[in-house]
């Protein structure tokens, strides 16, 4: 998909270099694909602790 975007030069040239890629389509798609790992990495973090496991998994394993 093709799309216009306003990004100052410096930023893109400093993601470039940083990203080790040739291309600035690269770098978008691997900036992106950063961003979107973390954010999931965030909320994983966010709701760590919150889940209850009950303590028959071991009965509960071998009904199967």
């Amino acid at each position: 998909m093709k799309t216009t975007l306003n990004i100052p030069k410096e930023l893109i040239d400093e993601a470039m270099k940083t990203a080790k890629k040739k291309t600035k389509t690269e770098t978008i798609i691997t900036a992106l694909k950063e961003y979107i790992r973390q954010r999931r990495l965030d909320e994983i973090i966010r709701e760590a602790g919150k889940l209850d496991f009950s303590d028959d998994w071991e009965r509960l394993r071998h009904e199967r």
